[in-house]
């Protein structure tokens, strides 16, 4: 690793945060979706499935069927043992990658490497490449197309993939990272061509944007590049001009119970799409719509709350609103892509890990070292 990348990284995240997490995740056991099985699942253990964050036991009903949805209100007692299992493997390889970027200690891939054939490859253990039974609804459904939403968490792992096929590895290390492509590739054309897919791509808020991110990042990796080229269309005459004010503000997510979290989560995720989509010949980060609604707008609005959330005119969260703002990846991603010292600043300032599990569930890019 050039000793200049490593001074450069320094300037921006923790190297020897990220160095001693990785150290104890070498020695950690492998994640499995097959470790908890969900009692109310249609599927297979081999099949994701989680519950509706906002739907509670009906009180009307002496078995609580139909649940009922409370907005905002997240019911602890759902099942969501397969988010976490998922995320804890999204956060050890990326951690792992991360530490071998750095280093290039080839314990540090290795161990990755390890992890991603047990969760995705592995015939005993993998998780299958689609999410028909994800944000199930007890007596309502077993799946539903905004499930799509809990995979955001896979595009670090989409980047630390990258990143590890981009360096030297013996042949079975090869041969897994193949593996885990063609995972992506299916899972991609799951995400793009059945109904709940579709259902998800079309959801005209923050759900459609993390499809979009989904699509760009799980593309980028497995080289699919019409999709590539069909959601930078898609960003430039559909997502801007559905999802944004004129403004810059994000009037779907305004009118939610929690404005300030979904605000912000809808713009880290705009701009990751950016980040992933630009290239020299289509700069999105410059891109505007003829009234000048763009990324600069949407982060001009988000700014001045984030730097002094007291002025947040659009009422409080109904939950976690204190928790809220952390520093998130685009305040990083764009203050880089801008040359913004005001954006740098914030991130430097900003807790990059919360405690708070919600906060973190809301973080899709938890190393962005995997993406400078």
């Amino acid at each position: 690793m050039c000793q200049t990348n490593r001074e450069s990284w320094g300037l921006y995240v923790d190297l020897n945060t990220i160095i001693r997490q990785a150290d104890a995740f070498l020695t950690t056991p492998n994640i499995h979706i097959t470790d908890a099985r969900a009692p109310q699942s249609p599927g297979s253990a081999h099949d994701y499935y989680s519950n509706g964050d906002y739907w509670w036991p009906n009180p009307d009903t002496s078995d609580g069927l139909p649940y009922v949805r409370r907005d905002g209100e997240s019911n602890p007692a759902n099942f969501h043992e397969h988010r976490i299992l998922l995320r804890r493997m999204r956060s050890r390889v990326a951690s792992l990658t991360a530490a071998y970027r750095i280093t290039g200690e080839k314990r540090y891939e290795a161990k990755a490497v390890q992890l991603l054939d047990a969760f995705f490859l592995n015939e005993n253990t993998r998780m299958n490449p689609h999410l028909l039974y994800a944000q199930a609804v007890p007596g309502v459904c077993d799946g539903r197309g905004i499930g799509v939403i809990d995979t955001l968490h896979l595009i670090d792992v989409a980047a630390a993939v990258h990143v590890l096929e981009s360096e030297p590895g013996s042949t079975a290390e090869t041969q897994v990272l193949q593996g885990v492509s063609s995972w992506f590739a299916e899972y991609l054309q799951w995400m793009n061509e059945h109904p709940q897919g579709v259902e998800e791509r079309n959801e005209p808020n923050n759900h459609g944007i993390c499809w979009f991110v989904q699509a760009a990042a799980f593309a980028r990796l497995t080289g699919h590049h019409a999709m590539l080229d069909w959601c930078r269309e898609q960003y430039k005459s559909r997502l801007l001009e559905e999802q944004m004010g004129a403004d810059g503000s994000f009037p779907r997510e305004l009118s939610r119970t929690k404005p300030y979290a979904y605000s912000l989560f809808t713009l880290d995720n705009l701009i990751t799409l950016t980040h992933i989509l630009s290239t020299p010949n289509e700069n999105l980060w410059e891109f505007e719509l003829s009234d000048g609604r763009g990324v600069r707008k949407g982060i001009a609005f988000l700014l001045p709350y984030l730097e002094n959330k007291q002025t947040w005119p659009y009422g409080r969260d109904v939950e976690y609103d204190a928790h809220w703002p952390v520093g998130m990846s685009f305040l990083l991603l764009a203050g880089l892509a801008y040359g913004s010292e005001r954006l740098l600043a914030l991130w430097r300032t900003l807790d990059h890990r919360p405690q708070e599990a919600e906060v973190r569930r809301n973080m899709a890019i938890r190393q962005p070292l995997l993406w400078i």
